[in-house]
């Protein structure tokens, strides 16, 4: 469709009435890109999307828009804003609306969100079989950081000699923070709260000390550690990931070898993408699918 037969599309702020439109438009869409590439969908149905963005669109930590065209909803996207660093998504577009620039008006209204916050870097993880994406994700300037490895199955090895795993409470929020720091320069303190709160969060130790911690394993966690031992104590402490999977940076070769010689499996390649500010983690990270 050309640029002047284009509809005019209008962008507001979500409400949570908005959730359930949104969510099977959201299903819709990972189930439509996927199948096409052959991969499975990134939510087992519409229930799980709804939910998810019913809880962000209800959330004062979640900065949340919909694309409308002739008064009718036909994507979302959100800004996660409990960190220094923002990150983005889902975003998504129903698929009869294709093509008309819904995506790029709404990550131009949460870049412009991020902008007015004084957010100093926005980040964001992209399915890399979705060439479109990619092509609107360069051109609003976002680059390529990191290869990624959405990992999922159960571990051979249950448990990794000289660590302890063990559920975190709210004593080990500095201890955390300041690993965060040491990795990659911020913190994530809203994100690791919460997460203790709900009971998901787990720290490694060795020597008496935390030299890891995961909010969750599975794909809306992230994990950060001092070395690859610890992330694999981390990782063997679960029975299962949440969602399709854990997010293993494709780069971190001794790690990503170690979880398929563990009987674990790539489910699909992602990419790590950053606006702004950005400086390579000193430690062994894995990152959530919003970054």
């Amino acid at each position: 469709m050309s640029r002047k037969t284009r509809p005019d599309i209008v962008v507001r702020m979500a409400t949570p009435a908005d959730s359930a439109v949104c969510g099977r438009i959201c299903f819709e869409a990972f189930s439509s890109i996927n199948a096409a590439h052959g991969f499975p969908c990134d939510f087992p149905g519409s229930e799980a999307s709804t939910g998810l963005l019913s809880m962000m669109f209800a959330s004062p930590d979640f900065y949340c828009v919909v694309a409308e065209v002739d008064g009718r909803i036909v994507g979302s996207n959100c800004l996660d804003e409990r960190s220094v660093i923002r990150g983005v998504g889902p975003v998504t577009i129903d698929p009869c609306s294709q093509n008309l620039g819904v995506g790029r008006k709404l990550m131009q209204a949460v870049m412009e969100r991020a902008k007015e916050r004084y957010a100093p870097g926005v980040r964001l993880v992209q399915a890399a079989f979705h060439n479109r994406s990619l092509s609107l994700y360069t051109s609003l300037g976002f680059d390529i950081r990191e290869p990624l490895s959405c990992v999922q199955g159960r571990t051979l090895e249950r448990s990794i000699a000289g660590c302890v795993v063990r559920v975190a409470n709210d004593a080990d929020a500095d201890a955390c923070n300041a690993l965060s720091w040491q990795v990659h320069g911020f913190d994530r303190g809203v994100d690791l709260a919460q997460a203790i709160e709900q009971g998901t969060a787990r720290v490694v130790e060795r020597g008496g000390r935390v030299t890891g911690y995961t909010t969750h394993l599975g794909f809306f966690g992230h994990s950060t550690a001092e070395t690859n031992l610890d992330l694999q104590a981390l990782i063997v402490s679960v029975e299962s990931f949440a969602g399709p999977g854990i997010l293993v940076p494709s780069r971190n070769s001794v790690l990503l070898r170690w979880c398929l010689a563990n009987g674990l499996r790539v489910v699909q390649p992602m990419t790590l993408m950053t606006a702004g500010l950005y400086s390579d983690p000193s430690g062994a990270w894995l990152p959530s699918v919003l970054f």
